[in-house]
C-alpha cells in the first residue's frame, strides 16, 4: 500500500472510531468528510458501512494485541507488566474510543476479545500469587473492575499523559486491591 493510501486509511479508521463512539449510526460520508478524504475513496476501500465498522474494530483489537505483547504479561516483573499494560490500554482507549461490544456477534472479534480477557485474567492471577494484589477478593473481581478503570482514566483524565493516567490506575489497583496493612483493611469491615 502506498504511503498516502496507508495514511488515508489510518485517518479514516481513527476518525471513524471517534465518530462512531459519539454516534453509532454515523454515515460513511460523514466519516469521510471529517477525515478530509473524498467519500469515493472510502467506498472504494469499504463496500459498506459494516465493512468500515469491522475494520475499525479490527484496528482496535490489533492495537490491544500489540499492547499485551509489549507488556509481556507472562514474563516481565508483575509491577512493570501491569504499568505497561495499563498505559498501553489507556492509549488504545484514547486512539480507538469505539465500544467493541457492538461487534461481539462477529465470531472472530468475540474470539479475539475472549483471548485477551483470558490473558489478562492469567496475569492478574499471577499478580495475586506473587503478592502484588489481594487474594481475599472474589474471584474475577479485579478483572471485572479493571476495564472500567482503564476507560475512566482514558476519558476522564485527558489532561494527563497515558503514563500519568496509568500511574493513577495502578495506584488505585495497588492501594485499593493491593496487599495492605491488615489494620487498614479491618477499618472497613
Amino acid at each position: 500500500m502506498r504511503a498516502d493510501a496507508a495514511h488515508n486509511l489510518e485517518l479514516v479508521l481513527r476518525t471513524g472510531a471517534r465518530l462512531l463512539a459519539d454516534d453509532p449510526s454515523v454515515s460513511i460520508a460523514a466519516i469521510a468528510a471529517a477525515a478530509g478524504v473524498d467519500r469515493r475513496t472510502v467506498y472504494r476501500r469499504f463496500a459498506s458501512r459494516e465493512d468500515l465498522l469491522a475494520a475499525v474494530y479490527r484496528a482496535r483489537y490489533d492495537a490491544v494485541e500489540e499492547v499485551i505483547a509489549a507488556a509481556r504479561l507472562r514474563e516481565a516483573p508483575v509491577g512493570v507488566a501491569l504499568h505497561r499494560y495499563v498505559e498501553g490500554i489507556i492509549e488504545v482507549n484514547r486512539r480507538w474510543p469505539v465500544e467493541t461490544f457492538r461487534m461481539l456477534s462477529e465470531k472472530t472479534i468475540r474470539d479475539r476479545r475472549e483471548g485477551f480477557i483470558a490473558e489478562v485474567e492469567h496475569f492478574l492471577r499471577r499478580a495475586t500469587e506473587e503478592g502484588l494484589l489481594r487474594e481475599d477478593l472474589p474471584q474475577g473481581w479485579i478483572g471485572a473492575v479493571l476495564p472500567s478503570l482503564l476507560l475512566r482514566a482514558a476519558e476522564d483524565l485527558p489532561e494527563l499523559s497515558a503514563a500519568q493516567a496509568a500511574d493513577v490506575v495502578v495506584d488505585t489497583l495497588i492501594n485499593g486491591f493491593g496487599v495492605g496493612a491488615p489494620d487498614r483493611r479491618a477499618a472497613f469491615r
